[in-house]
C-alpha cells in the first residue's frame, strides 16, 4: 500500500520540485519506496535521493554509549549497512569510543554480536509494541538529523549513516537503495566512505541484507511499481 503512494509521489516531484531538490523518505519500506519514487523521477539526479538510516544510527549510537558509560556524543564512525529493516546491519567493528575502538571499549563480543545488533534491529517493533504506536518524536529528531548531515560537512574522520543509490560500492549491487557510511562536503555533495574491511561475521550480515532489499525491489517490479 505505501509502494502505490510513492510512484505519484515521484511524478510529482518530477513536475514540480525546485532544480535544485533534495529528497529523503522515511515512510517504510523506505529503502525500497524511495526507489519506486525516484524510478519516476529520473530527471532528478541520482545523488538527490536518501532514505533514513540515521534512526538506527541514533539507536546504536545510545547503545554503545550507554554500554561504555559515556555520552552519545563520544561514540562515532557508526555505520547502518543495507536495509531500514529487522536485516540491517550496525556496524559495531568500525565504531570509535572517545576515539578508540568500541571493541577494546566494551570487550564483550557476545554482547556486540548478539544483544546490541538483535536490540537495533528490533527496536522500532519494541517501540510499536510497548506504545501502540511508532516512535514518531524519535524519527522526527532522525530527520533533522539526516538533513543537517547531507547540508554540513562531515567531521573530519567521522561519517554518518544515509541510504543511497549503490554504485557498486561493496559489491553491492547497484541500483538498490542501500544504507552506507557517507561523508558530506557541505556543498551539497557526499560521497560513500570506501576501503573499510569487513570480517566475514559483518559479510554475512550485508549478505542477508542485501539479499532482502534484491527481494523487495523484484516484488515491486512484479506489481507494476518500478519499470522494466
Amino acid at each position: 500500500m505505501n509502494g502505490g503512494i510513492f510512484k505519484p509521489q515521484g511524478e510529482a516531484i518530477a513536475a514540480n520540485a525546485a532544480s535544485d531538490v533534495r529528497i529523503l523518505v522515511v515512510g517504510n519500506p523506505c529503502n525500497t519506496n524511495c526507489l519506486i519514487a525516484r524510478a519516476h523521477a529520473r530527471e532528478i539526479p541520482d545523488d538527490r535521493w536518501f532514505s533514513m538510516t540515521r534512526l538506527d544510527q541514533n539507536r546504536a549510537q545510545s547503545m554503545l554509549a550507554k554500554r561504555a558509560g559515556v555520552p552519545v556524543d563520544a561514540v562515532t564512525n557508526m555505520a547502518i549497512w543495507g536495509n531500514h529493516s529487522s536485516t540491517q546491519f550496525p556496524d559495531f567493528a568500525h565504531a570509535l569510543i572517545s576515539g578508540k575502538p568500541a571493541t577494546d571499549v566494551i570487550g564483550d563480543k557476545s554482547w556486540l554480536e548478539g544483544e546490541f545488533i538483535t536490540t537495533v534491529q528490533q527496536r522500532g517493533a519494541q517501540v510499536i509494541q510497548a506504545r501502540g504506536a511508532s516512535s514518531a518524536a524519535s524519527a522526527a529528531n532522525a530527520v533533522i538529523d539526516s538533513v543537517v548531515s547531507a547540508r554540513t560537512a562531515t567531521p573530519s574522520g567521522d561519517w554518518v549513516s544515509l541510504s543511497v543509490l549503490s554504485e557498486g560500492q561493496y559489491g553491492i549491487p547497484e541500483g538498490l537503495m542501500f544504507g552506507f557510511p557517507v561523508r558530506a562536503d557541505g556543498k551539497g555533495g557526499r560521497e560513500v566512505v570506501e576501503g573499510l574491511v569487513h570480517s566475514e561475521f559483518a559479510k554475512e550480515r550485508i549478505r542477508l541484507t542485501t539479499e532482502e532489499l534484491e527481494g523487495e525491489r523484484e516484488a515491486v517490479r512484479s506489481l507494476g511499481l518500478l519499470p522494466g
